[in-house]
């Protein structure tokens, strides 16, 4: 291939932090661990769907980092004609790469060579240690990975997920896509005249689809959740051999803290959810009461920073894992789970959190996925682009989902059943509310009806001041009206209370008798079965916020080393 010209490519700017270049000594730091050598014009450094993908920071020449770079074969991918799509251009001192080297994800995206050059070459495994260890140049990376996935996610970059939006499964892949923020895009049937070519070109029929693209010759055809997940790194192939120290289900804010503070201290750990990490929080656009961060932070940079944490002191991830069954048999939890292996462990934290209720209107699930959500999140923000959108719910997730949307430039009705924005919304927040000019705040009202043909169009809302009913124009409708807890499948495990909520500690009246085999009795965040354990929004009493979660996860742990010690060294080693 001939090089490309140089005077044809400019270097993306580092507008949010996004692409730093390094200095000299961070450089000659990472050349411990890596080896320089000689690139050649359209080399391929990493491809897109391929795993275990090597760290680069260039040192000579221009590389290019590119989607489709399959379909360019033979071609130089700056080359006009060709259907490769540059993303970012990069010269000496950048560095290569995104969130998934260090999680342990595929490549979502190509780095070519623009021109020849030189490359400082890492292996991934090596470049896990340095961010996990080093803080002067791991945070730089850190940073920067962390907002580098926002950008791909932002630009549609990364998976092609194939079908028609008015499919459940399409829609179903596309929600678990978005909650696990992993970088993709919708290639609809309905819309994209060239989806034909594309699939017969994949050899893709129509009972196949959904379709999942990696590249252009990986392909998962109708994926499960599960299936989708192990392509992405987001489960363990082989659970543990021996049982576990300690089984947490539910990877929200309790589950994560729980797994982090345990597995620090040594504990093995098996971290297992049902759908997404990070739960609810971490779709909240901004928290900003979480202690440590003045400035706020995105749930899902919370929720990477705690999973990277996870995994460097060796928690077992399984993501897409439900599970439908646990049960103590001599001294140890057996827990079954859908598609998945089944686990043993000594201990076990309860951490499934709750799931918006849904709104008592007639015909809302023909919208469910479409038009009408439960999180707001960069992937719903780009569908809503500057179209209307209304938001129900008088708490904070609803507020934080208004600002959000508000601040991407569609106007936003907030829809509050009560008469005063404060009575269960955090103060700074209402006060944001209030001051800003893209929300228009609905007090006392309710949504009564909702109309459109395939898409949502309009709401109808009962105004309780004037008695009256309006007509408003919405494109997209986000619900936030309260929570019922993920107990479903506990049902006949443990001591619930009348809402579904885990009963703990002094909640509980009676005291089973697997408590004075132990010798002791119950501790605080302990339920109705000894070794059973539960934090979160999922126990009843609990302060339903981000930073209370993860708190009572951490405390959990002390609980649980407790209850470790007792099986290890028996009753008699009770103190006091």
């Amino acid at each position: 291939m001939e090089p490309v010209a140089r005077s044809k490519l400019t270097e993306t700017p580092d507008d949010s932090g996004a692409y730093p270049r390094l200095g000299q000594t961070q450089i000659e730091f990472l050349g411990r661990v890596g080896a320089r050598r000689a690139t050649q014009s359209g080399e391929i450094l990493a491809r897109e769907g391929e795993p275990d993908a090597d760290f680069f920071v260039i040192l000579q020449g221009t590389v290019l980092v590119v989607e489709g770079l399959q379909a360019a074969e033979g071609r130089h991918p700056a080359e006009p004609g060709t259907s490769t799509r540059i993303l970012e251009v990069h010269g000496p001192g950048r560095f290569l790469g995104e969130l998934g080297l260090i999680e342990g994800q595929p490549a979502f995206v190509s780095t070519v060579a623009a021109e020849a050059g030189e490359v400082l070459q890492i292996r991934g495994d090596d470049l896990r240690r340095v961010v996990l260890t080093d803080v002067a140049v791991g945070e730089t990376i850190l940073r920067a990975y962390l907002q580098r996935r926002i950008l791909l996610i932002s630009a549609g970059a990364g998976i092609r997920i194939i079908g028609s939006r008015f499919s459940r499964d399409t829609l179903r892949l596309l929600e678990f896509a978005a909650a696990n923020r992993l970088p993709h895009r919708l290639v609809d049937l309905e819309d994209d005249e060239q989806t034909q070519a594309i699939l017969k070109r994949a050899g893709i029929l129509e009972h196949d689809l959904p379709a999942v693209a990696l590249n252009a010759s990986q392909i998962l055809r109708n994926p499960s959740n599960t299936e989708l997940a192990l392509a992405m790194g987001l489960r363990t192939v082989k659970e543990h051999s021996a049982p576990y120290d300690l089984m947490v289900i539910g990877s929200g804010p309790a589950g994560l803290a729980a797994a982090v503070y345990a597995a620090s201290d040594g504990l093995s750990v098996v971290l297992k959810e049902a759908h997404a990490i990070g739960g609810q929080a971490a779709t909240s656009p901004r928290i900003e009461n979480f202690l440590g961060f003045p400035a706020g932070i995105s749930g899902g940079e919370l929720t990477e920073r705690a999973t990277i944490q996870a995994r460097k002191f060796r928690v077992q991830i399984n993501v897409a894992c439900r599970a439908h069954t646990i049960a103590l048999r001599e001294g140890e939890f057996h827990a079954e789970f859908n598609e998945g292996s089944p686990a043993v462990s000594r201990a076990a934290l309860l951490a499934t959190g709750v799931h918006y209720r849904r709104l008592p209107v007639p015909g809302l699930e023909e919208f469910e996925g479409i038009s009408v959500f439960y999180a707001a999140t960069v992937h719903e923000a780009r569908l809503c682009g500057l179209q209307p959108v209304a938001v129900v719910g008088g708490g904070n997730s609803a507020a934080q989902a208004a600002l959000f949307l508000a601040g991407t430039g569609a106007p936003v009705r907030l829809v509050v059943r009560g008469a005063d924005l404060r009575a269960d919304m955090s103060r700074y927040l209402a006060e944001r509310i209030e001051q800003t000019p893209g929300v228009e705040v609905l007090l006392g009202a309710n949504i009564v009806d909702i109309a459109g043909s395939g898409a949502l169009e309009r709401i109808v809302v009962d105004l309780a001041a004037t008695g009256e009913q309006r007509t408003f124009d919405s494109r997209y409708l986000f619900i936030f009206i309260g929570a019922n807890p993920h107990t479903e499948w506990l049902q006949d495990t443990l001591a619930l209370d009348d809402h579904g909520f885990v009963l703990t500690g002094a909640d509980l009246k009676e005291l089973p008798s697997g408590f004075s085999q132990l010798g002791r009795g119950r501790l605080p965040l302990e339920t109705s079965v000894p070794g059973m354990f539960a934090a979160g929004d999922v126990r009843h009493g609990s302060v339903k916020r981000v930073t209370a979660a993860a708190g009572e996860g951490s405390t959990a742990v002390a609980m649980i080393h407790e209850h470790l010690r007792l099986l290890r060294d028996g009753p008699a080693s009770v103190r006091g």
